[in-house]
């Protein structure tokens, strides 16, 4: 949700800052691609620490970090300010995936109905971003929909510590296949290659998608609302729909192999971003439902190949590394965007881009092994450092 509040308030920030109305947006967009930067590229580094330290602590940190962060950025007095904020905001932010993953997936077992829960609950808060940022632009001003959202990390943080020394976390006990799992399982390199190759390719979609779809609504749908509440309503509804496919997936990926799962849903993608690109209105509103559906699917397979693959004490590591190249490609995207937009291109060019690079996802799910699911013994690798 943070690292998305920028992407509704970027065109308000941009006018409070005296920026011409016709290009305040792709003005603004820069400054907030050093936070998706760091949203990446800090992951090892909080990987590295939950390693040294502990996971529940780092993720205590996530939540003052990013509420402190967030709180900070309502102060800044010019663009360059705004992004010094979001970067710091970035870093703090990078703590979540790679710890709280491992956390979701320890002891094992049906690990896809769990990663889509997380999942359906992180998307939850793609869908507020828009949503909450519309309705603060609406009635007050872009500084409000930094403190608000700070405020309520900061005091969910408080409640994490207390819960967690008050002895209610307790990880679960690990399954049989679990604990059999004491180094990577054959076919991992195969494997790693291909998660990478679609979570970089996945990355730069998702972080396109996720940022552009609110002002496209705003410029697109001129016969349902140009209100600003009501298109960061309907993205906010967009996502929250959406992201219920990762339980559905989820669901699916525990009873039946990845590869074929994975393949059906990378399909989907460049179908819909396509479609995208030729509809406005409330066709453009369905087919965004649909694209974003297929994006956010996309999620708890990756992660469950991990799982499959590596075992607990790497998972950190090799978490942190995907998530790397999946949000700092995320970050690239966002200059794409500019580019094309303050070409003059639009977004229906965008979109057509976007499903060139949704191609590379289903043709980088083909390197995945076959099976998945294997029952052959696991190759001994070094213990992390």
């Amino acid at each position: 949700m943070f690292m998305l509040i920028f992407a509704k308030a970027a065109f308000s920030a941009g006018l409070a800052f005296g920026l011409a109305k016709d290009g305040a947006y792709a003005e603004m967009i820069p400054y907030g691609v050093p936070s998706l930067v760091m949203f990446g590229a800090c992951a090892p580094i909080a990987a590295h620490l939950a390693d040294k330290w502990n996971r529940r602590g780092m993720i205590a940190v996530f939540f003052f970090g990013i509420g402190g962060a967030s709180i900070a950025t309502s102060f800044a007095s010019n663009p360059f300010e705004i992004g010094v904020g979001l970067t710091v905001l970035g870093g703090f932010a990078a703590i979540y995936h790679p710890i709280g993953i491992a956390m979701v997936v320890e002891g094992g077992g049906n690990v896809g109905w769990r990663l889509g829960a997380n999942g359906v609950w992180g998307n939850m808060g793609v869908a507020a971003a828009p949503l909450i940022t519309g309705f603060i632009l609406a009635g007050y001003d872009w500084r409000l929909a930094f403190v608000i959202p700070g405020v309520i990390a900061i005091l969910i943080g408080i409640g994490f510590v207390y819960f967690n020394r008050a002895g209610r976390m307790k990880s679960p006990d690990p399954c049989p296949r679990e604990k059999a799992m004491v180094g990577f399982m054959p076919g991992w390199k195969r494997a790693l290659l291909a998660l990478a190759l679609v979570s970089s390719a996945g990355g730069f979609l998702f972080g396109a998608l996720t940022f552009v779809i609110p002002r496209m609504f705003e410029v697109s749908m001129p016969n349902v609302s140009v209100d600003i509440a009501v298109t960061g309503a309907l993205a906010a509804i967009v996502y929250a729909v959406a992201a219920w496919a990762q339980l559905i997936v989820g669901r699916i990926i525990d009873r039946r192999p990845i590869k074929p799962v994975l393949l059906v849903v990378a399909m989907g993608q460049p179908v819909m971003i396509g479609v995208m690109a030729t509809q406005s209105n409330y066709g453009l509103l369905a087919a965004s439902l649909l694209a974003m559906a297929f994006v956010f699917g996309q999620i708890p397979i990756t992660d469950a190949v991990i799982t499959r693959y590596v075992p607990d004490v790497w998972r950190t590591k090799v978490l942190s590394v995907k998530f790397m190249l999946n949000l700092v490609i995320g970050a690239m995207s966002l200059l794409t965007a500019r580019a094309i937009l303050a070409g003059g291109g639009g977004f229906e060019q965008l979109m057509v881009v976007l499903a060139i690079v949704a191609v590379l996802v289903f043709l980088s799910a083909l390197l995945l092994p076959a099976q998945t699911d294997t029952d052959s013994e696991p190759v001994t690798a070094p213990s992390p450092a």
